[in-house]
């Protein structure tokens, strides 16, 4: 199958791929993630055709991205490193090119099979694109909303200082807190 710019921007892409984990982590992170919620979010991120998500799935995936959280709290290169290569050691198997039988272009997996289970999909191809990252940055791919009401993941890639909050929702959240406090100290 031929590729378009957009089958290969939306699907394809190291940034994309590391978006979708951010969210997945995010969407797992409940102790009881709606399969539902967790299928719109795959679709959001390109997975073709209709996505049926089992709450075993979820289970597996729910473990993946406790695993992925870890890459997520790395304050250095370094660490996201380690808990990359150790997630890269015990949970993937090795790197191949597949078209899912002519269905997509081209591009890399390391999970074991095409038809691997969610969890072990999410593991490996998250591990693969955050990886990805800090090797072209020299950085941790992302990191945790410095919010201390938000537990929330994202990717940190853009130009410019790092960011400390997932969102502007949750940095100005942070900053009106700081002022009240600064103006009750004040008064």
């Amino acid at each position: 199958m031929p590729s378009t710019a957009d089958d290969w921007s939306t699907r394809h892409a190291v940034l994309t791929n590391a978006r979708r984990a951010a969210a997945l982590v995010n969407a797992l992170t409940d102790d009881h993630p709606d399969p539902a919620e967790v299928a719109e979010v795959l679709e959001e991120y390109g997975e073709a055709g209709t996505v049926a998500v089992t709450p075993q799935d979820v289970a597996e995936m729910r473990t993946a991205a406790v695993r992925l959280r870890e890459v997520f709290a790395a304050t250095d290169a370094d660490g996201a490193a380690t808990a990359l290569n150790r997630l890269l050691r015990e949970h993937t198997g090795p790197l191949r090119l597949t078209s899912h039988g002519g269905d997509s272009p081209w591009h890399p997996h390391i999970d074991r099979d095409d038809d691997a289970p969610w969890g072990e999909w999410l593991l490996a191809s998250s591990s693969m694109a955050l990886a990805v990252l800090v090797w072209d940055r020299q950085r941790p791919p992302g990191r945790i909303c410095a919010s201390p009401s938000c537990s929330d993941v994202f990717i940190n890639q853009g130009s410019g200082p790092d960011r400390r909050y997932c969102s502007r929702r949750c940095a100005t959240r942070e900053r009106v807190a700081a002022h009240r406090r600064q103006a009750a100290d004040r008064g």
